[in-house]
Formats: C-alpha cells, sequence, structure tokens
C-alpha cells in the first residue's frame, strides 16, 4: 500500500518540493478569485510513517531517517539509499534551480549549500559565508532565498523582547530533510562514527516538528532564543501566550533546566526534553 501512496506522492511531490513549486510561486503572477488554499508536500513526515509502519517499526528505522532522509524514492528503496538521495541532491537542489533562475555562477550556490549544511544547528552570519565563500553579501542572500523557496531549507528566527542582552536579529538555517545536509557534504558515515550527530539529530527534530505543524494547520510560531552570554533554548514554540521551550539532545542522560533570564522574563514556559528516549510523543 505504502508503495503505491509512494509513487502517486512523487509525481505530486515535484510541485511541492521541487523546482515547479519555485516557478509557481515566483513566474505565476495571476490573480486569484474566490478562496486561495496553499497546500506543502515535504519529505514525508516521522507522523505519516508512524500510521503506516507503526510506532515501533518506524523508531527502528531513526538511523537511516538521521542518515538518507525521507524522500520517497529513500523509503521505497532503501537499501539504494545512498544513490537515490545523491542523485536527488544533485539534479533537484542544482541543476532544476540554475534552469529556472540562470545562476551564472552555480560553484557558488553548491558552496553555500555546503556551508549551510555543515553549520546546522548554529547561527548563520551573512557576512561570515560571503567571506567564507567569497563573494558579496547580496549574493549569500539571495542564493538563500532561492533554497528557502525551493523548498531546501528554512530559517528559524530568534524569539527576543525587551529582554537585555539577548539576540535579537539572529537566524537559524536547517534543512527539510537530513539526507540533503548528508549529501551535499558526502557524508554517509554510521552514526556512532559521527562527529556532528548532535546537529543531525536538531534538524532532524526541529524539521519533523515543523512538518507536523504543518498537516496539523498550527497556528504556533517556531523560534530559537539565545543571548550574548551564551544561554540559549534551542528551539522554542509559542502558540497565543503559551511558550514551549525545547532542548534537544543525542544524550539521553542530559539534565535541563530553562536558563534563568529567560524564565523570570517570559510566562506560560513549558519545558522539554527532547531525546531519543522521548522524541516520538513530540512529533506524533
Amino acid at each position: 500500500m505504502l508503495k503505491i501512496i509512494v509513487d502517486q506522492i512523487k509525481s505530486v511531490q515535484v510541485i511541492a518540493t521541487g523546482s515547479s513549486s519555485f516557478e509557481l510561486a515566483n513566474k505565476l503572477n495571476e490573480p486569484l478569485t474566490g478562496r486561495k488554499y496553499e497546500m506543502y508536500l515535504f519529505p514525508i513526515a516521522f507522523a505519516e510513517m508512524v500510521t503506516h509502519n507503526g510506532l515501533l517499526e518506524e523508531k527502528r528505522t531513526l538511523e537511516q531517517r538521521l542518515i538518507y532522509g525521507s524522500y520517497p524514492e529513500i523509503i521505497v528503496n532503501p537499501t539504494d539509499s545512498k544513490e537515490h538521495i545523491k542523485l536527488i541532491a544533485n539534479s533537484y537542489l542544482y541543476k532544476d534551480l540554475f534552469l529556472l533562475e540562470q545562476i551564472s555562477k552555480p560553484v557558488l550556490l553548491q558552496k553555500i549549500v555546503k556551508a549551510l549544511a555543515l553549520q546546522v544547528g548554529s547561527e548563520v552570519n551573512y557576512n561570515e559565508l560571503s567571506k567564507l565563500i567569497q563573494i558579496d553579501n547580496k549574493t549569500v542572500e539571495k542564493y538563500i532565498d532561492l533554497l528557502e523557496k525551493a523548498f531546501v531549507i528554512f530559517k528559524l528566527p530568534a524569539l527576543s523582547s525587551n529582554v537585555r542582552n539577548e539576540i535579537k536579529k539572529g537566524k537559524k538555517i536547517y534543512f527539510y530533510d537530513n539526507g540533503i545536509i548528508n549529501a551535499v557534504t558526502g557524508n554517509f558515515n554510521p552514526l556512532p562514527q559521527r562527529t556532528d550527530i548532535g546537529s543531525l539529530w536538531e534538524n532532524y527534530i526541529i524539521s519533523e516538528r515543523i512538518k507536523q505543524l504543518n498537516i496539523q494547520q498550527s497556528e504556533a510560531e517556531s523560534f530559537f532564543w539565545r543571548t550574548t552570554q551564551q544561554q540559549e533554548i534551542d528551539y522554542i514554540e509559542k502558540k497565543k501566550d503559551q511558550i514551549l521551550a525545547c532542548e534537544i539532545k543525542w544524550n539521553t542522560k542530559t539534565k535541563y533546566k530553562i536558563p534563568v533570564t529567560f524564565s523570570t522574563n517570559y510566562a506560560n514556559v513549558t519545558p522539554k526534553m527532547i531525546t531519543p528516549d522521548t522524541y516520538e510523543e513530540f512529533l506524533l
């Protein structure tokens, strides 16, 4: 049954997460009469796979998801995951964007994608990226904007009010699919051999949460929080006057306490630790 569903999704997903979605968003500006509905189809979500496979089976595939992601081809043909995700990255990430936007320097876009993949979970500074890649800020900003519109990446802004020393204009960038991260960095090593497991885990949890919020059509807003003194909360979800403050850790023995600066300046805060032992309740 899943194969039938996935085969159907394959043709639709090009519209939602490939070049066609970008084209629809940027090339067509026809007026809409009556109601307007927007639908996003991301790589298949954890919650959707649990509905099909059951929770225990989907949790068993966690390492596969962290390394190769959740595109339909990967789910249907897991034995050829490496070949398929490299093909998706090379054709979808680059070729279609080059064709649609007639990007003059494709190598620069590839460098930007790789740089973003190598700093998942860290704040992204356009000035630092421009120096690293040796291009101007406007080009960096343009290419990141293209990647966001093509549903390759998404931004997580900093939460701020009037608290002293808060980072107010920071942003983190995550990938909608973990497999793309590993494809562009060329690292498909198993988890015990990874030095970046923390960032892979953080990207997976946040991207899956974003998918689930979209499926639920939730009005919740997503942020991260940090101060200049390096107090930080990985992921914050704000819905009306309620705040969910999440620490995302691969180590299941990590203890979590909300930074005092945050707890004294924000009300109605619920802390949550997300590890491989507890993540399913956060993504369902």
